[in-house]
């Protein structure tokens, strides 16, 4: 089998045989290009030393030399050449206290991770497949090289990576590796914040974000997100729902992920809104109360998600961009519209025009992952909703105080003293202009407050 290599990789394998060494291109970027998906950047592993990669290129950056790693420049790109290696014992879950280089690539095969990842390439050799990964590419399986606790043993994270794998690929995992994570879930304790965040991200944003239900049937979850376990354990009975806190959570990032496809969203905001869906039900096991029916009632489920989002996504160290994001989300995710222009504009100028547009599809996947009993209606509310919104957009009208045509300066060259009055004065002037928009001229705004017509 032929892969495309870039030529910059190309090159730099090229270079390393020249100077007598071995080299190829190595774990995810065979598996990708395997499958036909883009690589998201080449890694080449070689028997040359690392102080011999660095004789061989002139432009080299000692990204981690220590582990056998040297960065080479090629124009502005940089590419990873890495020593064969054999790793020696794992302190911590996560690093080796020593790495020992070795000139033989199936030992440096042999500490990866899964099969998949666990196979080089160069165009003179083809594919270098020692364990068996192209047969598990075909049979769509998760599958550790060698014993799988040992591997989870050597770094617990690869407990978290092969569900994640599992959700990107479609794959399943084998059921040795899955026994093994169920005995070794616990080790992620020891795993920073930051990486279970990335693993985290990288599943929910992938094409199976539904294996952390996986995650929570092998203890994963009890780990690194016990709020999901309460949601899965939550039923919701009453005429909106069919599946349980959890799962409709899930469902409902399958339905955004496939709405961010279809809209301009870039990578970041899909971020957001993936967790978003996660979490916007995460308050309700808290506020669960049953009638005398027998009916399940959450009043007040977005507040008491908000405050649980906030203290999940500080847990797990996101940004404060992204925290500020998804709690504003979660908590008007549960917004009911009036629908008429007045309202509209209200609305919008309370919950902030920034986020008006990704409200509106969390409000949509929220109810597609909801019961098809009042699917129809609550969706056509939607859309009258956001038919009024950019009605309001399209002309412009004033939704913020920055969009108000006097500030501070004219209310100041009027007479009046700077202060707290001046921003109440202010807000209240972008009262009036929601209700009406037409009072939005500098002279009629400073004639009210001239006659004092504001209350």
């Amino acid at each position: 089998m032929q892969i495309k290599v870039p030529s910059n990789v190309k090159l730099i394998i090229e270079e390393l045989n020249k100077s007598g060494f071995q080299a190829y291109a190595v774990g995810g970027c065979v598996r990708d290009s395997i499958l036909g998906r883009v690589p998201g950047d080449w890694d080449i592993t070689t028997s040359a030393k690392p102080m011999q990669v660095k004789e061989i290129f002139s432009r080299t950056v000692d990204t981690g030399i220590e582990h056998g790693t040297v960065t080479v420049m090629i124009g502005k790109e940089g590419y990873e050449v890495t020593t064969y290696r054999i790793d020696g014992e794992y302190e911590d879950n996560r690093h080796p206290k020593s790495v020992e280089f070795t000139s033989n690539l199936v030992e440096d095969l042999k500490r990866r991770d899964f099969t998949i990842n666990a196979m080089a390439y160069n165009d003179e050799e083809g594919i270098v497949d020692v364990f068996e990964g192209l047969k598990d590419i075909e049979r769509k399986v998760i599958r550790c090289v060698g014993t799988p606790q040992h591997r989870f043993d050597e770094d617990a994270l690869r407990i978290l990576r092969a569900i994640r794998f599992a959700g990107q690929l479609g794959f399943h995992i084998e059921d040795e590796t899955r026994e093994a994570i169920i005995e070794k879930a616990p080790n992620l304790s020891s795993i920073s914040a930051e990486r279970i965040r990335v693993e985290l991200t990288k599943l929910l944003i992938s094409k199976g974000p539904d294996r952390l239900i996986m995650g929570y049937e092998t203890g994963i979850t009890k780990v690194v997100l016990p709020e999901f376990d309460l949601m899965l354990e939550t039923k919701q009975n009453n005429h909106h729902h069919k599946y349980d806190v959890g799962r409709h959570s899930i469902h409902s990032v399958e339905e955004i992920s496939r709405m961010v496809k279809e809209a301009d969203i870039d990578s970041k905001h899909h971020v957001i809104l993936c967790w978003t869906m996660l979490l916007h039900d995460v308050g309700k096991p808290v506020t669960k109360t049953v009638d005398e029916q027998g009916i399940d009632h959450f009043h007040g489920h977005q507040i008491e998600s908000e405050k649980i989002a906030k203290k999940v996504l500080k847990r797990l160290k996101f940004d404060n961009y992204t925290i500020d994001m998804v709690c504003r989300l979660i908590r008007w995710h549960d917004k009911r519209y009036e629908l008429n222009e007045v309202a509209m504009r209200q609305t919008a100028s309370q919950i902030g025009k920034d986020i008006m547009d990704l409200l509106f599809m969390v409000q949509e996947a929220d109810v597609l992952a909801q019961s098809e009993d009042l699917q129809e209606e609550k969706l056509k509310v939607l859309e009258e909703a956001k038919i009024i919104y950019k009605g309001i957009l399209e002309r412009k009208e004033c939704l913020t105080l920055k969009e108000l045509s006097v500030n501070g300066g004219d209310l100041i060259a009027l007479g009046l003293k700077p202060g707290k009055q001046l921003g109440e004065i202010l807000n209240e002037l972008l009262q009036r202009v929601l209700v009406d928009p037409e009072l939005n001229k500098k002279e009629v705004l400073l004639s009210l407050v001239d006659e004092n017509k504001l209350s």
